[in-house]
């Protein structure tokens, strides 16, 4: 399985926290990485986001079908995102365009096996990948990019 955790890009600091819309440099900074991770992404990816407005932008930008999922919100536990994604077990893809803290604590948890206050920058992305070795499950961090590195 391929798990890739896609922070929304950068949005307005104004309230209501779920209507916060992208910037100008926010739209920039989805546009990139959409376009980096488009064309190394399978056809038959399953992606997620979150119902806020930024979230749903910065998967827009993908130009592809995704599913809005609200236990993925801002409040979501790192539990409920691996649950959403059916880690480990999922056969395919799966991209969930999420918020921090919970997308930093998945991260760590992943590569850790215990949550801390990791941080994914805005509009960046980490991708994890499964294989087994030995009849052992491994995770491998295959990929972290920004948008400030495309």
């Amino acid at each position: 399985m391929d798990l890739i955790l896609w922070r929304h890009a950068e949005a307005e600091d104004r309230a209501p926290d779920s209507q916060r819309k992208l910037t100008p440099k926010g739209h920039k900074q989805a546009e990139k990485v959409a376009g980096w991770l488009r064309s190394r992404l399978d056809e038959e990816a399953r992606i997620l986001a979150s119902p806020t407005t930024r979230t749903l932008q910065t998967a827009e930008a993908l130009q592809r079908r995704f599913e809005t999922v609200a236990a993925i919100g801002p409040t979501a536990s790192s539990e409920a995102v691996l649950k959403a994604a059916r880690w480990p077990d999922h056969p395919g893809a799966v991209v969930i365009v999420g918020h921090q803290p919970t997308l930093g604590a998945v991260a760590s948890w992943l590569l850790c096996g215990k949550t801390a206050p990791w941080t994914i920058k805005k509009g960046a992305l980490w991708w994890f990948t499964t294989r087994s070795r030995s009849n052992d499950g491994e995770t491998i961090l295959r990929a972290v990019i920004g948008p400030d590195l495309i």
